[in-house]
Parts: C-alpha cells; sequence; structure tokens
C-alpha cells in the first residue's frame, strides 16, 4: 500500500532534526470546521519518532499559547497566525528534551542598547513596547524590535502610535509574543536561517529516510 497521506498542506519544514537522529520533520496545515489545524509529521520509521514528535508538539504548546488536541493544535483565536506558527515549530525543534520547555518572558536584554525591554500586553491583542532607557539610541533600537516582531507575528501597527502594535485577531498571545521577542532583535539572522534552512532540500519520503 502506498505510505502517502492526506496530512495538508507543507507549511514548515526541519529538513534534519539535530535533537533526533537527522530525520525530517515538518509542520503541515489543514482547514477543518472552517478553522485552520496544524499538525507535526514525519515519514521517518525510526523506533521513537512517535515520541519525538509528541515532544514538539508539547513544546509548541507551552511556548505559543496553543490548544493541543493529540498531535493537531490550532490558535485559541480561531486564526491562522501562520509565519507565527512557523517560527513557533521551529523554535521547538529546538528546544533539549533533557532541558525541559518554559514559556519565554516578556522582557529581553538587548546589547545593542544596553538595555532592557519589554513587552507589555494591554489585552485584545494589544501590546507596547518600553523599555529602561530612554536616550534617543534607546527608542529607536526599541521601534526596530517592535518592527521585528511585527514582521515575525504578521501583527498591525496602532495608526498614530509607534510604540502600539496589535494581532489582527484580537485577542493576546503573551506567550507567543514572548517566543517572538528574542527573535525579533535579529529579524535578519532570523531571514537568513529561513533561507538556509529551505536550500537543504525536501521532505524525504519513507524509503529515503535513516533506518
Amino acid at each position: 500500500m502506498a505510505l502517502t497521506q492526506d496530512i495538508g498542506r507543507r507549511v514548515e519544514l526541519v529538513s534534519m532534526d539535530s535533537r533526533f537522529h537527522d530525520i525530517s520533520i515538518a509542520l503541515y496545515r489543514q482547514e477543518q470546521d472552517d478553522r485552520p489545524v496544524f499538525h507535526i509529521h514525519s515519514y521517518s520509521g525510526l523506533d521513537g519518532v512517535s515520541g519525538r514528535i509528541d515532544f514538539v508538539a508539547h513544546a509548541m504548546s507551552v511556548l505559543g499559547d496553543v490548544v493541543r488536541e493529540g498531535l493537531q493544535f490550532h490558535f485559541p483565536c480561531g486564526a491562522r497566525h501562520e509565519l507565527a506558527c512557523r517560527r513557533l515549530f521551529l523554535e521547538a525543534c529546538k528546544v533539549d528534551p533533557a532541558a525541559g520547555v518554559e514559556p519565554r518572558p516578556l522582557s529581553v536584554s538587548d546589547r545593542k542598547s544596553n538595555a532592557d525591554v519589554t513587552v507589555v500586553s494591554l489585552g485584545e491583542g494589544v501590546y507596547r513596547l518600553t523599555g529602561d532607557a530612554g536616550d534617543d539610541k534607546s527608542v529607536e533600537r526599541r521601534l526596530a524590535i517592535g518592527a521585528g516582531l511585527v514582521k515575525l507575528g504578521q501583527m498591525k501597527w496602532i495608526e498614530g502610535d509607534k510604540e502600539r502594535f496589535a494581532f489582527p485577531c484580537g485577542q493576546s498571545h503573551d506567550k507567543l509574543v514572548g517566543l517572538l521577542l528574542l527573535r525579533a532583535l535579529n529579524v535578519r539572522g532570523v531571514e537568513r536561517e529561513e533561507q538556509m534552512a529551505a536550500a537543504r532540500g525536501q521532505l524525504l519520503a519513507p524509503s529515503a529516510q535513516k533506518q
């Protein structure tokens, strides 16, 4: 029998999972009951693959405010948030299973401005970026970090406000923002990482996976 499955549209790929024998593992999206649902899949037949996928799914639920149902999950608001979900998947795959999983804080130390930057949740999906330094360089840097968050989370700026932004769905996703905040410090690095990952190849069929 063919091993091909109707598992939806692939939206992200880790072609070599460094945490588990360099297998290929991917994130897929389906539409169920007019709602986007994501799930994780690997064609590898190695022993322990199901446990590895289960851990990644667990890490995503802890790090990203997603509602998990087995190996499927969705955002509680019902929106797609696909770009953010892709980043969530990639970060979950990096987590060391031996170290455990904890949500990321909404505050980070920024080396470029030598100051702490904090995202404040104002409710209904609206956030404001603050910092403990008020000089022009620090303010400019915070605006750059805010732009990175808006890009990574597919958020939007509040009209007439340079420091507030929001999710279009109108609901808060604090854990997801905490995850994206660290990456917002270096959006160009994130883009390079994604380009390199895309160049490493496609998801391997069962016959090509390591046995």
